[in-house]
């Protein structure tokens, strides 16, 4: 007897998803992103000091401006992903170019740990005479020694 909720046909519904187009994509996507995640890191090459901190809050989301001296004790100016080798005068210079433009903008110093000290003492204070009240230090954290 056939009522109103009875289906006649007996067929049962398909509760399958195929997927190999997912995996398919996510293969493509994987590919992408191992041949550009090592375009991404890009820099000038400082080994910084290792020290224990809290990493510093970016309340305002804004790129700062990074000044770097690497071991050869070249300066290196970088906003974003444009970066410039500079001499000491001309940094002084650059910051107050930047900082009329975006005021507020944070400043940060990467320094080789085998870079003298007073050379980044002079960086620091070509900074404060540009203008710049605050700046930050850059460091990594210390590795581990298990193994």
């Amino acid at each position: 007897m056939q009522g109103p909720f009875n289906r006649g046909s007996g067929r049962k519904p398909m509760a399958e998803i195929n997927v190999v187009p997912f995996i398919d994509v996510m293969l493509v996507l994987l590919v992408i992103f191992m041949i550009t995640a090592p375009m991404l890191t890009q820099g000038v090459q400082v080994e910084l000091p290792q020290v224990t901190s809290e990493p510093i809050e970016d309340v305002e989301n804004t790129e700062p401006i990074i000044v770097s001296v690497d071991r050869d004790g070249q300066y290196y100016i970088s906003v974003g992903e444009d970066e410039t080798a500079v001499s000491l005068d001309e940094i002084a210079e650059r910051v107050i170019i930047i900082l009329d433009r975006r005021p507020g903008t944070p400043v940060m110093v990467r320094g080789d740990r085998n870079v003298p000290y007073g050379q980044v003492v002079s960086l620091m204070s070509t900074l404060q005479v540009a203008g710049v009240g605050n700046v930050g230090l850059i460091s990594e954290p210390p590795r581990s020694n298990e193994g």
